[in-house]
Order: C-alpha cells, then structure tokens, then sequence
C-alpha cells in the first residue's frame, strides 16, 4: 500500500495535549472587518434613503403606504443582515434609516412637517424599529449542508 493510499495516524487523530480554545467573540462584540466598512457605509446610506421614501410613502398612502413602506424597510434590514451575515448588517442600515426619520420628523420653520399623520407617524417609526430589532436579534441564519450555497447542488 504506497502512502499515498493510507492516511497518516498523526494527521487523522486529534491532539490530546492541546490547550482548549476558548471561542472568538461573536455578534456584536467581534471587530467589524475593515473589507467590509464601504458595504457598511453604503448599507447605511441605501438605510437613510429608504426612511425618506418610506416617510414620503407612507404619509402620502395611508394605509397601503405604510404597509409598503415597512416591508422595504424589512427587506432592507434582512437583506443587509444575509449579505454581511452578522448582525451589524441590519443595525447599519436600521441607524440610517432611523437619522432620516428623525431629521425629517424636526419640522420646518414654518410648523409644517413631513408626516402627514400621528397614527400613521406612530406606527411607521415603532413598526419601523420593530422590524430592525427583530432582524437585528434573529438567531444564525441557516447555511447549506454541502457548503456550495446552491440548492440542489
């Protein structure tokens, strides 16, 4: 039998004398990867973009605005959540959103304000906040078993 065909002993069995890891911080806690900085950024600004639209949306279109402007929302959270994989991926864009909505919620000079409502004001900024904690808060997403990320492969 050439070496080739048998695996080694030493490289199959594990190391009994080996100090125990204790595991690297997750979540929160570990360092943002500086590759990763611009997607922040960009998920943050794309995050203050959707808080205008969906302020514009939702007063405007009482109560379909709101609904749509809550899922863009979501879908925004849970996007930027599965394409880091962290979750700093939904709190970036969350934060965005939430400085767009605030900035708009200050009023004019003049009294006049952008939200044409208090209930629709209400529901869109707890619904909002909501969502982003939830996505934020969600536990691992799932992986596939082999590995490849194709269904069926």
């Amino acid at each position: 039998m050439s070496s080739r065909q048998r695996p080694r002993a030493s490289s199959q069995s594990p190391r009994t004398n080996a100090p125990p890891r204790s595991p690297g911080p997750t979540g929160l806690a570990a360092p943002p990867n500086p590759r990763r900085v611009p997607l922040y950024v960009g998920l943050a600004v794309v995050g203050a973009a959707v808080g205008l639209a969906g302020t514009l949306v939702q007063a405007a279109l009482f109560p379909g605005g709101l609904l749509l402007a809550l899922a863009a929302s979501a879908g925004l959270f849970y996007g930027g959540r599965v394409l880091t994989g962290t979750q700093l991926g939904a709190l970036v864009p969350a934060v965005g959103w939430f400085i767009a909505v605030i900035v708009l919620l200050g009023g004019r000079p003049e009294g006049d304000y952008v939200f044409g409502e208090e209930l629709g004001l209400a529901l869109f900024m707890l619904g909002g906040m909501a969502v982003a904690v939830m996505c934020a808060t969600m536990s691992r997403l799932p992986h596939p078993a082999n590995g490849t990320g194709r269904s069926g492969a």
